[in-house]
């Protein structure tokens, strides 16, 4: 990865990359020992921070708010089970594995969305830390159960924030819950 960005950037180091994935500019998967998996799209991504911080002089706020942007119109687009597989560095028996568990469900026409490939790397990192398949499958199960609860509600506006809502109170009910352990 670093010998991809330091032809442009000659300055850039391991260092810098560690603290921009610090601030959440860019999150590589994980090998199952905990090493740093970059994609194509991470050095895409950094090389998009990397030039706004050399040429525009922006600070990391406008950049983040940038790329989200970029994110959720990147959202509406579709990939393959092949670019998909390309993008997670996952096997097609692993990823066929995730579909049976539920926790990967192809969209029409068997496309896959941005989201689904930041769940895989997240799935592929919390793996790795050692979280089992059992407990994914938990996991898809709470969301199948708030989804149930979102689809009450008819006013999309509405639906998002609360979808924003469960996020921020399951967050701070796992910690609440960490602290009294």
């Amino acid at each position: 990865m670093l010998a991809q960005l330091r032809p442009e950037f000659p300055d850039v180091t391991i260092s810098k990359i560690r603290f921009l994935e610090a601030e959440g500019l860019v999150r590589p998967a994980r090998t199952a020992s905990g090493y740093r998996q970059f994609s194509a799209a991470d050095v895409e991504r950094l090389r998009f921070v990397l030039s706004a911080q050399r040429d525009r002089y922006l600070p990391l706020k406008v950049i983040r708010e940038q790329l989200d942007a970029g994110a959720d119109a990147a959202a509406s687009s579709t990939v393959s089970r092949i670019d998909l597989l390309a993008q997670t560095g996952l096997t097609a028996d692993q990823l066929s594995q995730l579909e049976r568990d539920g926790l990967l469900r192809p969209g029409p026409g068997g496309r896959f969305t941005a989201d689904d490939i930041t769940a895989l790397r997240t799935i592929r990192t919390m793996t790795g830390l050692g979280v089992e398949r059992e407990h994914l499958r938990a996991v898809r199960a709470a969301a199948d159960h708030e989804v149930v609860v979102l689809k009450s509600f008819s006013d999309p506006e509405t639906v998002r924030e609360l979808a924003d809502l469960f996020t921020s109170l399951h967050t701070l009910l796992v910690r609440a819950g960490l602290r009294q352990s």
